[in-house]
């Protein structure tokens, strides 16, 4: 069980339910959906490297009332792909994002049926992909819903459980070991993203890309066996400024050893 928080500070922040389409460095023209607050950010992890900022206030027991409704959510998508369709401009993924982690919405599993049935009526050669931070992989529903789309993007930034609390400081009781065994589950049917960077935190050196800890990240890789893994480094500003951009000549050094398990890496710079 995680505890969730609410971010209300400027940020990179989405203040509508779909948005873009937006180019991006993964996915080609994506379509964004985000199911979140507009103008807040929910997450089970506070990372130091976040673009929308630190989270600062704890939610309440109220915080279902503060997502977006799903018939909402779903009239705004049909709006948009009509709007885009008319104008032939289809969008090569259409992407769960925004303010947190989408996968906290309460009715996200059917929430995700109905944006592929969509899909299929207004952008069937759109892939669904969503990017989660993988922390609620112990929801079945949550878990069977992400098995059946194309792009199911998982979040794992660090190799040990020291620099995962540092990194990502995840909200509640959350382990790295219960990430690793729940992305094992998939069998292999997943990409990895994982983010890798340098800084100073709480007075503490971060460096997950030492041999260390990739090593420790690499077994980790090795035992879930996903089709693919995304290294990047940060893009945008971020709230801890110490944070140094991993330049990409080391990004593709760590993408080697990847491969060299006989699974795809891709580094974005």
């Amino acid at each position: 069980m995680f505890f969730l928080k609410l971010i209300i500070m400027p940020g990179v922040l989405y203040d509508s339910i779909v948005y873009g389409p937006v180019s991006s460095r993964r996915f080609g023209v994506s379509l964004g959906i985000n199911v979140l607050p507009e103008n807040t950010t929910f997450c089970s992890f506070d990372c130091i490297y976040c673009e929308a900022g630190w989270n600062n206030i704890k939610a309440n027991g109220h915080t279902k009332q503060l997502f977006h409704k799903r018939d909402d959510i779903i009239d705004s998508l049909k709006s948009r792909l009509t709007d885009l369709q008319e104008r032939h401009l289809i969008p090569e993924s259409i992407t769960f994002s925004g303010n947190g982690e989408p996968t906290m919405h309460p009715e996200f599993a059917q929430l995700l049926k109905d944006v592929k049935n969509i899909r299929d009526l207004y952008a069937p050669e759109a892939a669904v992909t969503v990017l989660s931070n993988s922390t609620t992989l112990d929801n079945d529903k949550v878990f069977e819903s992400l098995s059946n789309i194309e792009n199911n993007i998982m979040k794992l930034d660090a190799g040990s459980e020291y620099l995962f609390k540092l990194i990502n400081q995840p909200n509640g009781n959350i382990h790295l070991s219960d990430i690793v065994n729940n992305l094992k589950r998939f069998q292999g049917k997943l990409f990895i993203q994982s983010m890798f960077l340098k800084g100073i935190h709480r007075g503490l050196a971060i460096d997950n890309t030492t041999d260390q800890e990739v090593n420790q990240w690499l077994s980790h890789i090795k035992t879930i066996n996903p089709k693919g893994v995304m290294l990047y480094s940060i893009d945008r500003p971020t709230p801890n400024h110490t944070i140094e951009k991993i330049p990409y000549t080391k990004l593709e050094e760590i993408a080697k050893r990847v491969r060299a398990l006989d699974i795809d890496a891709t580094s974005y710079s």
